[in-house]
């Protein structure tokens, strides 16, 4: 990789690696990410994942997950139990880098600096409302090209012509809302096939802005409860991850405290 853009330390929480950062940083290294590439920088896409509590768990048990958020260039703590466990284990004054806010601060910052966005993910209606809003909101925003994939695996035919237009659009940064671990693993797999794209997972985000899904209260997003509040409003699609996978966050957590788990 070809970058003169100094990355912030990764703090190891059940082996996961998690960016100590914040909203400002991100934005600053991807404008800074953008602006190499348009020098001829060249070397792969950079990307970035958001990573909460969920994404922790499964990546403590699933190898390959943990291993595609080990390889991103930024993985920001997207959850409040993120944020205490990083604070826990001495990353003073951590704060919470939501996938949905650090989705407006990228655009708000393209749409100054005249970078141009990709959508990839969601539904064709979602991500027609979901440009519709950003650019109603940011003013002189580009967005030059969206593809909604089909909920199957894609065919290798089908992947070839949606890289293709990416490269045409001339796109700077990809927003993928595909949802976990799925859009992780195809930043990873396209990162050679995008090269010197800035690309980010930002998972609901889509469904938020495009006004789909309504999001939980500022206040319990600040106070760890924004799981309750999705699960009242979509539980038959959200209790296995809410009620059996991040419950098993704070013994995990606990245990690594205690240094009975040990991780690099």
């Amino acid at each position: 990789m070809i970058t003169s853009v100094a990355l912030p330390p990764k703090q190891s929480i059940l082996g996961v690696g998690i960016s100590a950062t914040c909203y400002e940083q991100v934005t600053d290294i991807c404008e800074a990410w953008v602006e190499e590439r348009r020098l001829g920088a060249g070397g792969p896409a950079h990307f970035v994942t958001l990573t909460d509590g969920n994404g922790i768990v499964t990546g403590f048990f699933e190898k390959r997950f943990r291993d595609t958020v080990n390889s991103s260039d930024i993985s920001t703590p997207d959850g409040m139990p993120v944020v205490w466990a990083m604070r826990s284990f001495g990353v003073a004054g951590q704060t919470r880098v939501y996938g949905p806010d650090l989705m407006l601060c990228l655009c708000e910052r393209a749409a100054e600096a005249g970078h141009r966005i990709f959508l990839y993910g969601a539904r064709p209606d979602t991500l027609e409302a979901l440009s519709r809003n950003l650019r109603g909101k940011f003013p002189g925003l580009r967005v030059c090209g969206m593809i909604s994939p089909p909920f199957r695996p894609v065919t290798p035919e089908e992947d070839a012509e949606h890289v293709r237009q990416i490269l045409d659009s001339a796109a700077d940064i990809v927003f993928v809302g595909l949802g976990t671990p799925k859009q992780e693993a195809w930043m990873l797999a396209h990162r050679d096939k995008l090269p010197g794209l800035v690309l980010l997972s930002v998972g609901a985000a889509f469904d938020f802005h495009a006004g789909r899904i309504e999001q939980a209260p500022v206040w319990m997003r600040r106070s760890g409860l924004e799981w309750f509040f999705r699960l009242t409003r979509e539980p038959r699609r959200l209790w296995k991850r809410y009620l059996v996978v991040v419950t098993m966050l704070p013994p995990l957590w606990a245990l690594q405290k205690l240094r009975i788990l040990r991780f690099e």
